[in-house]
């Protein structure tokens, strides 16, 4: 291969063709890296309190949170790997995710088992609603694929947000 052409290939930029419109494959694939940082922040502060889980209800609350933390893991190659299919980009770093999250971290050297349960039901609370209004908008530019993993995302996060709920409650 001709040095320029290799030069001239690691240059150009990444563009993957999408019958979407460039406007809404653009904003699409904008929201979804933005939704792909609040997975990975929700992943991590999942794991992170089921390695810092203490308490009576340990081993319930340890194991709950590992599989949670698995199923929200799932979700983000999905998410990536949609934003690139329809000609976008995604995460390239941590710095990336930091810059882009809406739902905060948790880094206290301490929180209580009944604190990291409501503050992680929360969360999963913020993350259905952003996925709602992701889903508006991939509705409206008729991209039907992503409106179904989204889809089945808002389920997923609705149970796991429902199990914590349960969790959490007092009666």
């Amino acid at each position: 291969m001709d040095r320029d052409v290799a030069a001239a290939r690691r240059v150009l930029p990444l563009k993957t063709p999408t019958d979407l419109g460039s406007n809404s494959a653009k904003e699409i694939a904008v929201a979804l890296t933005a939704l792909l940082a609040d997975t990975f922040t929700l992943y991590l502060k999942t794991k992170n309190f089921h390695w810092h889980v203490s308490g009576p209800h340990f081993r319930d609350h340890h194991l709950m949170l590992d599989e949670q933390g698995a199923q929200i893991f799932a979700m983000t190659d999905d998410i990536a790997e949609r934003a690139r299919k329809i000609g976008g980009t995604t995460l390239r770093s941590v710095g990336h995710i930091a810059r882009l999250q809406r739902l905060l971290d948790n880094d206290a050297d301490f929180v209580t088992p009944d604190d990291m349960l409501a503050e992680l039901r929360d969360d999963n609370e913020q993350l259905v609603v952003i996925l709602r209004q992701l889903h508006e908008l991939t509705s409206s530019a008729n991209d039907h694929a992503t409106t179904s993993l989204i889809e089945n995302w808002i389920d997923e996060t609705e149970r796991r947000h429902w199990v914590l709920f349960e969790t959490t409650r007092r009666a």
